[in-house]
Order: C-alpha cells, then sequence, then structure tokens
C-alpha cells in the first residue's frame, strides 16, 4: 500500500499545501480519502486527472470534500466525456449538500459523475481494500477509516476531538494520519479537534507504528505541533504532514 499527502492543511489551504486530501494506492487502484479545498490541482502532480477509482469524503466540511465540484467539471466535460462515474462513499447528505456547493439543483446533481453511497459505522471494501468506518467527535457527521490490504493497515483520524473510536480504528495500524489542529491552550472546545500532545496519546494507546501529524492550520507553528506531540506518550517516530511525502507500507 502506498499513501502520498496530496494536502494536509488545516480548515483551508495554505502557503505549502492544499486542505486535506490523501491518495491511497494498491493492485493499480487509486482511491482519495477527502478531497479539500484546492486538491485537485496538486492531485495532478501525482496521478492522471481521470486516474481515480473511488473517492471516500470523511465529512462535509469544505476543507474536506470542496474540490469535488472541480473533478465534477473535468469527469463530465473533458475531452473523452462521459468518462465512468466513481464511486463516493460520503455522509448521506453529500448529494444534496455538494449540488448545492456547485451551484447545481439536486437534480440531477453530481450524479452524472459520482456513484454516492451513504456512510454508516461498519466494514465496508472499495477495489482492493477493506475499510472500516467509525463516527469520531466533531460537530457534524464526521468519520475516521481504517483501511487494510494485504497485511498493512493505514488509519485516518478525519477532524475529531479526543475519542476512544480513533484508538479502535487505530489500533495496531502500521501509519496513523491524525489530525492536529489546536495548540495546547486551557479551554480548548471539546470535540472539535486535536492538539499535537492529544493526537500522540491516541497513537500511544491505539499502539500504531508511526504517527504522521496532520491537518496543520497554517496560522500555527508546525514546530510547536511537533514538539507538543513528543509529549504525549508515544515513543514511535512522529513527523508532521507535508504535501507530496510517500509512505510505503509493507
Amino acid at each position: 500500500m502506498k499513501v502520498t499527502i496530496v494536502g494536509c492543511s488545516g480548515s483551508f489551504p495554505g502557503p505549502d499545501s492544499p486542505a486535506s486530501c490523501y491518495l491511497v494506492e494498491a493492485e493499480g487502484f487509486r482511491m482519495l480519502l477527502d478531497f479539500g479545498s484546492g486538491s485537485l490541482g496538486a492531485l495532478q502532480r501525482h496521478i492522471g486527472l481521470y486516474d481515480v477509482d473511488a473517492i471516500c469524503l470523511s465529512h462535509l466540511h469544505a476543507d474536506h470534500c470542496l474540490d469535488i465540484c472541480g473533478y465534477h467539471v473535468a469527469r463530465t466535460y473533458g475531452p473523452a466525456a462521459p468518462y465512468p462515474r466513481i464511486p463516493v462513499h460520503a455522509p448521506a447528505d453529500a448529494p444534496r449538500r455538494l449540488a448545492a456547493a456547485y451551484g447545481m439543483p439536486e437534480e440531477p446533481g453530481l450524479e452524472s459523475a459520482f456513484a454516492f453511497s451513504a456512510l454508516s459505522p461498519g466494514r465496508f471494501s472499495v477495489g482492493p481494500f477493506e475499510i472500516t468506518a467509525g463516527l469520531v467527535n466533531h460537530p457534524v457527521e464526521a468519520y475516521g477509516f481504517r483501511v487494510t490490504h494485504g497485511g498493512v493497515t493505514l488509519a485516518y483520524s478525519g477532524d475529531t476531538g479526543e475519542c476512544d473510536e480513533l484508538v479502535r480504528l487505530a489500533e495496531g495500524a502500521d501509519l496513523l494520519l491524525c489530525e492536529a489542529s489546536f495548540l495546547e491552550a486551557p479551554d480548548l472546545t471539546p470535540d472539535l479537534h486535536l492538539t499535537g500532545r492529544q493526537a500522540a496519546a491516541h497513537a500511544a494507546k491505539a499502539e500504531v507504528g508511526r504517527l504522521v501529524l496532520t491537518h496543520l492550520v497554517p496560522w500555527n507553528d508546525s514546530a510547536r505541533v511537533l514538539e507538543e506531540a513528543a509529549g504525549g506518550g508515544f515513543d514511535g517516530p512522529i513527523e508532521l504532514a507535508a504535501g507530496g511525502a510517500e509512505y510505503s507500507l509493507a
């Protein structure tokens, strides 16, 4: 399994990265975890414009889903259109919400380019991947994902506050992509985001192999995020996500 960080900026695109988007590949199959603001452009540095085979959207905030609207244009009006519809696993309201963001009526919406399936907690298959979705702590319906193939596992937090479900999803994972949007401060909003220290604490409880801190908000000092993570009790490798970084899990 190969994992590429297409975008890792939190809440909005930053100067060095678009918002959340992660390319997961195995056996020639290419799946996106999230498709946030600005990521469609960066994605084309890694694969062809029409090479996406499936998409999983953790939730419907713009920094995790909005570039699916631009991708609808590419797949609907490109030189060899119509292209095959792509499976999109997303919260149930995704077809309506994304059609509204695009400015289309609900019918036909984006269904000409995408085949939407409503997420719920549990397991499902996408291409060669076995995926477990679990509800995490965020103000909207939001999921974390556990992706397994060939005996290796990737866990992805999506956006979450402190959450036992994240520990379950990440248990024994080879790589955990975990959000670290907040810096330590008194009276942080609960059930919204994690600090670097909290991300590391979840990684320690789940006994993951490697922790990559992502959803890095541009106004934060990333070095401080990493420093705080070092105090979270995780003794494995910890690093900051960076656009274009690649991880081979074997």
